[in-house]
């Protein structure tokens, strides 16, 4: 983390200017106060990220705001300056927590040699912070990446072969199917762990602002642009930035994301001045990027170089065997998060939830189960926990259900006035219903070979041959 705001309290006005006029030429932005309860007020207000302090100030004093620092801001370095050479105050400013000791009068190489030291010491301090939290989330994330299916099995040895290469990979699949977490697995088992891990989901911010927010905007590029921002791909830098939904990235954007790939490089929104980033991508995309490239919505050379690895992630309904680990894992954890005792699910329920097609894919899955663990005051969740999704199960969804389901389900609509049908007829009607698309599909699928067909059946070839007749079947000929 590199140092951007400076700190100077000293109550001598020709200390301040000095020190302010060398920061400055440096790019650090620079307040300064006069005295200690000043400088007291300012750290109150404002984030900063190296403070100079004087060790004799009216009012509060160097050592006493350095006190007061600690217990406020205590990831602010502080550099305490005196006049007073003595081992003493030497000692008593170290002891207190401050990150080095100045003697004046002091040569501005000084300074200079001390804020890239500070810098240094944020940026491995950072380092060591973030490698522990990601070493956190990697453990945890081992843990909500759920499934044995032969689909995932494919997906978990292909972030073992990409991962520790920097090669670029683009991630499809449906809303809903863990993108992101996938993304995750790739940096987290990758040489850049403990560097950033950058996430933006290019649909989720206006076109006008995607661009300031990627490359971030230099001071009074626009309205409202009051100081230098860094964008994602600088604050990534040294680790991974995760595009999502990159196929709803506007076409003129796309040229300056193709741009970094090969430069490696950006330049900020306002700014004239190329700056190198260190950056590996991971896009991930709802759409079909080829249809987008044919359609000229998605370019073409941008969609080659992103899809250098492409990983495809599988709907939910595509791995059903997963259905039932998935909501053992989710029940723990909506249990644990809403802290409420464990409930478990009966056989009949993990039965309609292992047959639903999960449009929502994992994210509708973890829904349904959260708003039934809400609404159930059982330990024991059925069935009848999960009304609206019993419902959107029949509601014309023939693919979900077997044979007999769809004939069942259309039978209830084709006959719900039962007091209407007449008498004798609506076996003969169905039967009929029925073997015509089937002696139609058979022999569709034996190339009109009636013999084949009628074997397929387990009918003789004349009584095929007669129900041909009597169905009105037009044979097609090859």
């Amino acid at each position: 983390m590199s140092i951007n705001n400076i700190l100077v309290a000293d109550d001598e006005e020709s200390m301040r200017w000095v020190l302010s006029k060398a920061l400055k030429k440096k790019g650090f932005n620079v307040e300064l106060a006069k005295d200690g309860n000043e400088a007291l007020k300012l750290i109150k207000e404002n984030v900063y990220d190296l403070a100079l302090l004087d060790i004799k100030m009216p009012g509060v004093t160097g050592l006493e705001l350095l006190d007061r620092v600690k217990e406020e801001r205590a990831d602010l370095m502080v550099v305490i300056m005196t006049a007073e050479a003595s081992m003493k105050n030497a000692v008593e400013a170290m002891k207190r927590g401050a990150y080095d000791y100045l003697t004046k009068p002091f040569d501005l190489g000084v300074i200079d040699a001390v804020v890239e030291k500070v810098s240094r010491a944020r940026e491995m301090t950072s380092q060591v912070s973030l490698l522990k939290e990601e070493l956190a989330d990697r453990y945890q994330l081992e843990k909500t990446i759920i499934g044995n299916s032969p689909a995932m099995r494919e997906i978990y040895k292909t972030i073992g072969k990409v991962a520790p290469s920097d090669v670029t990979v683009l991630v499809q699949g449906e809303s809903g199917t863990g993108k992101e977490l996938i993304a995750r697995a790739i940096h987290y088992n990758s040489k850049r762990l403990g560097k950033p891990f950058i996430p933006l989901n290019c649909a989720a911010i206006p076109k006008e602002l995607l661009e300031s927010e990627l490359f971030g905007f230099e001071k009074g590029a626009f309205t409202g642009a009051t100081e230098r921002k860094l964008g994602k791909f600088e604050q990534a830098n040294g680790g991974t930035i995760f595009l999502d939904e990159i196929g709803d990235m506007p076409i003129d954007l796309q040229a300056k994301i193709l741009r970094v790939l090969q430069e490696r490089e950006i330049t900020r929104t306002g700014g004239n001045q190329s700056i190198p980033v260190d950056v590996r991508v991971v896009a991930a995309t709802n759409q079909d990027l080829e249809e987008s490239v044919r359609n000229k919505q998605f370019r073409e050379d941008l969609y080659y170089r992103l899809n250098v690895i492409p990983i495809q992630l599988v709907p939910l309904r595509d791995r059903k065997e997963d259905i039932p680990l998935l909501v053992q894992y989710f029940l723990g954890k909506i249990c644990a998060e809403l802290e409420v005792p464990l409930k478990r699910t009966s056989a009949d329920a993990v039965k309609l939830l292992s047959n639903y097609n999960w449009p929502g894919n994992i994210r509708e899955l973890e829904n349904t189960i959260k708003r039934a663990v809400i609404l159930s005051p059982d330990p024991l969740l059925v069935a009848s926990d999960f009304p609206g999704l019993r419902s959107r199960q029949g509601e014309g969804k023939g693919e979900e259900l077997s044979l007999e389901g769809i004939v069942d389900l259309k039978l209830r609509g084709c006959f719900s006035n039962m007091e209407k049908m007449e008498s004798g007829d609506v076996h003969a009607m169905v039967l009929e219903q029925v073997e015509r698309p089937l002696i139609r599909f058979v022999l569709e699928k034996t190339r009109g070979n009636q013999v084949r067909a009628a074997d397929i059946l387990g009918i003789n070839r004349n009584t095929l041959r007669k129900k041909i007749t009597e169905l009105g079947i037009e044979l097609r000929k090859e």
